[in-house]
Order: C-alpha cells, then structure tokens, then sequence
C-alpha cells in the first residue's frame, strides 16, 4: 500500500475552528486519562494487522515497486501524555514489521509549535523519515498573521537543518536522495486543503468554501484508488480506536477494524462491492445506484442547510445522508468494533 494515515490519539493542545474533527481538543482530568489509555492499548493490536509489507507497484515508473508510507498524526502527537508511551513505541514496532520486507517510510505529522532540538533528536532516533509540519495558516491560534507563520518556519528550518534534516525534495529528485527531511503546510488558499473539508467544527463553523464541483473524494487523500493497496494511489485513514476509513475526512461508517481483522482482509472484503468501488473510483455519486439512489438523488441529498441557515452543497454531505438513510440498516458490527457489509 502506498500510505496509511494513521491518528494515534484524539489528544490536542488546540481547537482550531478549521479542525474537521470535533474530537481534536484539549482533555483535562479522567477524559485526558482515558483518550491516553485508548492510544496505549489500541497501537500495538493495530501494527499487528497492517499490511504484511508496505511495497506498492509505481504505474507512473513502469510499475516499479516502491516503499509506501505510513503517517503517524494526531491531534498533536508531541503532546507529552502520548509522545513517549504511544508515538516512539508505535515507530519502533513499525521499523520492526517492514524493515526486511522493503521497509517504510515514516512520517510524523505536527503542528509545528512544540518542536525542538530535544525532540527532534528523538523523533530522528525512532527512525522518522520525515516530520510534516501542518500548522502554517491563519486558522491557527498565534499564527494568524504571516509574519508570525515566517517566523515559525524560519526557527523550525534553522532547528532542522542544524540536526541534518534537509527540505522534502520534489517527487523527481527524490528517488535518488535519502532523508531526513521536512517538509511545512497547511489550510492555505492555494494548497490542496484549502477549501476545507465539511467537516467537524470547519463545517459548524461554515469554513468550508468547496462546492459541488469539488469531488473531494476523487483525490489524494480522498477515497480514490483506496482499494487498489497493490499499485500507487492506495490509502486509508484510522483511528486511534482502530476503525478504518477510505478517506481522510472519513465516510458515517468504519469499513472495519484493525483490532480484530487485518486491513488485507477487509479491503479484500469489499472489492467487489458497488459502494465502495464507487469511492475507490471516485465518484461517490454512483455508490447508492444498486440501492435505488440515481445520480440526480445523490446529488439532491448532497444539499444541507448550515446554522446559519445558508444552503451548502458538496458530495461529502451526499455519501454522509447516504450512509445514514442507507448502508447503516445492512452493516453489521463485528465484536461491537469492526462495521461493515452483510455478507448475506
């Protein structure tokens, strides 16, 4: 498989307004403990039921096989309460499984605002390959304004490069380099998450400026190719509780869960099925067909109505009502974890 985005805890220091999921916040008291213990027992279950290798077949380099990737997120995984008990433990397990079956890269994805030298040193002696600093927009508390984001980015590339982390290179160069590296981003105008996902306290908040023309799913990050885990493309997104989705902004519905079933398996489970295969091509707009829902239903029931009382059309709120008026009277729950398709 080409990449697993995988978010080890719910645990942050912020609760930005752009955040597409609720459960990103700080906690305090029996919650803090309680979202720390979830991580600490789930990490290990779940790396047992990754894939056996992370090789994908490259079709865009006559198929040559290459070493996928798995991002490890939160939240902010920096956090003390999960940096030493989940992150490191999870990197070195993970190092362990793929490093003789043609190993992985990993890369672990911050705000930015905890790092330093300390824990860079750490970080880089768990075997990261990369750290993605995602905090770099206006959306986050301190760097609303640009000099604020430039000076941020100016102390963290001073404190990388001081520790022999070089600038994430371009897609041609990089076969040939081997990292470290680093790499910044985030929910900017001209970057891939800039229209915001409907999600979470972005779509409460009506941040979200993506229209029916912005097929999310048909894109990196979105469900596309999510079943082919063989060639490039392929991704999933878990969580800290094992359930796994196509998708980073993630379908109402698991399609299963790491803790009690291998990823092979259920991705193998569902090839085949109209629903998911319509992710996998994306184009949700063609998963309910076999359920009686046309196109032109889909997209009708892509329509909802914000607080404020403004319409909002996306094919994110299709696939959301979809899931709820359809799939959940026909998934079954396996062990009270695992949600997925009747196999009768």
């Amino acid at each position: 498989m080409e990449s697993i985005y995988w978010v080890l805890s719910w645990l942050c220091h912020r609760k930005c307004e752009h955040c597409y999921e609720d459960r990103f916040h700080p906690y305090y008291g029996h919650e803090l403990a309680e979202v720390v213990q979830e991580a600490e027992q789930n990490f290990a279950p779940i790396i047992t039921n990754l894939p056996p290798n992370m090789l994908y077949c490259d079709a865009a380099d006559g198929l040559q096989k290459k070493r996928g990737r798995i991002i490890l997120a939160g939240g902010e995984i920096l956090l003390e309460p999960v940096r030493r008990t989940v992150l490191y433990p999870a990197l070195d397990l993970l190092y362990e499984k793929y490093k003789n079956v043609g190993g992985v890269e990993l890369i672990v994805q911050t705000t930015g605002d905890l790092v330093n030298g300390r824990i860079i040193e750490e970080l880089l002696a768990h075997h990261v390959d990369l750290i993605s600093v995602s905090g770099l927009d206006e959306y986050h508390e301190g760097l609303e304004q640009e000099p604020a984001r430039l000076a941020l980015r100016a102390k963290l590339t001073q404190l990388f490069e001081t520790n022999g982390i070089r600038q994430f290179p371009t897609d041609a160069a990089r076969s040939t380099q081997i990292g470290p590296f680093y790499n910044f981003f985030g929910a900017t105008t001209d970057s891939w998450i800039g229209k915001i996902w409907p999600r979470g306290r972005a779509h409460t908040n009506e941040l979200s400026t993506a229209t029916l023309a912005d097929n999310f799913c048909n894109a990196w990050s979105g469900g596309l190719n999510f079943l082919d885990s063989a060639h490039g493309g392929s991704e999933v997104s878990i969580e800290p509780n094992g359930n796994v989705y196509p998708c980073c902004m993630k379908t109402k519905k698991a399609i299963g869960n790491l803790r009690t079933e291998s990823l092979s398996y259920i991705l193998q489970r569902l090839r085949g099925n109209p629903v998911y295969e319509a992710i996998s091509m994306g184009h949700p707009e063609r998963m309910g067909i076999q359920h009686g829902w046309s196109v032109e239903k889909f997209y009708q029931k892509s329509i909802t109505t914000l607080p404020s009382g403004k319409q909002y059309q996306n094919l994110c709120i299709g696939c959301d009502k979809f899931h709820d008026e359809v799939l959940s009277p026909v998934i079954q729950i396996k062990s009270g974890t695992s949600e997925h398709f009747s196999d009768s």
